[in-house]
């Protein structure tokens, strides 16, 4: 497959991270608007990264404002062959505490102001989200998190909200009762995203707070997330640091992911070649490059 190239999408926090060479910001133009900032550029144990404030620099932008497919169609032409999406989450368990890491596997998209897919008018797809995370940097951000003695949840799910409110009493219990274990704002649509876009994906959530069900513990506030999240900063590079040294050892030969991920279009696209409009299809460069190349091989 290759070298791996690693795409983060997160906060402030990460792309300060010590050791990180070769750093440049560098503006990357898409089909699909403006991504959310520029990407940051960088070589960490010898692996390319690329780093993407999901709200951009300074946090100007809501979960509902961020250009999903924009920050997506980004890093795939900048090069990324996996991504890993770090953001905070309240926990709706008693034993997912603030301060912990979760990696969410499972998701219940409750998002709706959000542009959803890269297949729109003129080609369609439909990927299958059945496992929308990818179990191959699942495992590895879990054996980076036992090297590291970090307290790490698996197999967690995620309810995405809207947002930018915060759940009332009423929906945080909802959600509960339907065995979320965790609730966010942004994770949808990305992952969603990042499988049309052929990337696999893993979520590193960070535990800021019980939302607003705990009843011993206060309702959320933003002072709250943005404490825990820089109490937990340091935690977060060290994570990525280790994924990323162990993608470097792979050199050349970055193993696929198990579901296939990469390859997930061949059996997605159901509009024929030849009714694609060609509108669509230049909207299209970067995710359909590999479709296309294979295509014009045969």
């Amino acid at each position: 497959m290759g070298k791996a190239v690693l795409g983060v999408i997160g906060g402030s926090g990460l792309y300060d991270m010590e050791g990180l060479e070769a750093r440049q910001w560098r503006a990357v133009d898409t089909p699909w608007g403006a991504p959310s900032d520029e990407l940051c550029f960088g070589r960490l144990h010898g692996l390319d990264m690329v780093f993407l404030p999901r709200h951009g620099r300074g946090h100007a932008l809501s979960p509902s404002e961020v250009n999903y497919r924009a920050n997506m169609d980004a890093l795939k032409r900048a090069g990324a062959t996996d991504v890993v999406a770090v953001a905070a989450c309240g926990s709706l368990r008693a034993d997912y505490k603030p301060g912990e890491f979760v990696l969410v596997t499972q998701f219940i998209d409750r998002s709706f102001a959000r542009a959803k897919s890269f297949f729109t008018d003129g080609c369609v797809a439909h990927v299958s989200m059945a496992d929308p995370v990818c179990a191959r940097l699942c495992d590895m951000l879990a054996a980076a998190a036992q090297k590291l003695n970090l307290p790490l949840h698996r197999e967690a799910t995620g309810l995405v909200m809207e947002g930018p409110q915060f759940s009332s009493r009423a929906e945080s219990e909802l959600y509960r009762q339907w065995g979320c274990d965790t609730i966010s704002m942004t994770h949808m649509p990305e992952a969603k995203l990042a499988r049309e876009a052929e990337l696999p994906y893993a979520v590193l959530a960070c535990v800021t707070d019980y939302d607003c069900w705990h009843p011993r513990a206060a309702a959320v506030e933003v002072a709250e997330v943005v404490a825990q999240l820089g109490a937990n900063a340091q935690a977060s590079q060290r994570m990525i640091a280790e994924l990323a040294a162990a993608l470097a050892d792979f050199g050349d030969a970055r193993p696929p992911s198990p579901q296939g991920i990469e390859t997930v279009l061949d059996a997605a696209l159901i509009t024929p070649p030849e009714a694609r409009a060609p509108a669509a299809l230049k909207k299209l460069d970067a995710i359909l490059a590999r479709v296309h190349k294979a295509t014009d091989q045969t």
